[in-house]
């Protein structure tokens, strides 16, 4: 896979004037839509699937650590094998270069040499650690990016080094398509079309950016249950107090 086929989330052509035009993403059902919602934590496991086999490439999230992921699912032994798997930075060593080593579940996500800008005249990709909370339009405008390309309309032509995306601002980005059909296996036998990976790593990344959405929830059922009980006593106590005033 090339570097520019691993970019995620490009940069838009921004226009010159006027608010740049581009298509209404359309809503998509998630299950942590709502008050009640939560994570299908086996899309977020896909999804982190297509993170780490595409998206990282280009693209970091130094405001997650390994441990984090966790939270998806896997046990110690997983979250160790998956942090072992990454070099980053650990000083200088005796030579004088840059000494690596093996990343542990405290240790952040690293961010890849052209998220760094390390790379001359390369597009710098965002990082993601918070892309769902923060990009404009949220999971429903993400998921609309991944699957909205295709060839122009007659008479439009994107800018060069752009690619056309009725999505995206101006309908022109500079990331290439990322996805396609079959560009992963999934370990659940789930079928990889270009749908499915852009639904799982789109809910993937909305479960990094609310990481306690679910526990949020929770929290405030219990409240409204409480605050429900309490309403309920303290009419009770009042119509007994003043039952005898007449």
């Amino acid at each position: 896979m090339t570097l520019a086929a691993g970019l995620f989330i490009g940069v838009s052509q921004p226009a010159a004037a006027d608010p740049p035009s581009h298509d209404q993403a359309p809503h998509q059902h998630w299950s942590f839509d709502g008050p009640l919602g939560n994570f299908d934590l086996a899309s977020v496991q896909r999804g982190y699937a297509v993170y780490a086999e595409i998206c990282s490439v280009c693209h970091g999230m130094q405001h997650v650590r390994f441990g984090d992921l966790a939270g998806m699912g896997l046990n110690a032994a997983q979250v160790q094998a998956i942090a072992a798997s990454h070099k980053i930075p650990d000083g200088i060593g005796t030579d004088g270069a840059p000494a690596m080593r093996s990343a542990t579940a405290d240790d952040s996500f690293p961010t890849p040499p052209i998220a760094q800008g390390l790379i001359p005249g390369a597009v710098i990709p965002p990082d993601q650690s918070r892309l769902a909370e923060v990009y404009p339009g949220g999971p429903d405008r993400i998921y609309a990016l991944l699957t909205g390309y295709g060839p122009p309309p007659a008479g439009v032509t994107p800018p060069p080094g752009l690619f056309y995306n009725r999505f995206a601002q101006a309908r022109a980005i500079a990331m290439p398509p990322p996805l396609s059909d079959d560009a992963i296996e999934y370990a659940d036998g789930t079928k990889a079309t270009t749908e499915q990976e852009a639904r799982d790593v789109t809910t993937f990344l909305a479960w990094v950016a609310q990481p306690h959405l679910a526990e949020r929830h929770r929290t405030g059922v219990r409240v409204m249950l409480y605050l429900v009980f309490l309403g309920v006593l303290l009419f009770f106590l009042k119509r007994r107090l003043w039952s005898n005033v007449h």
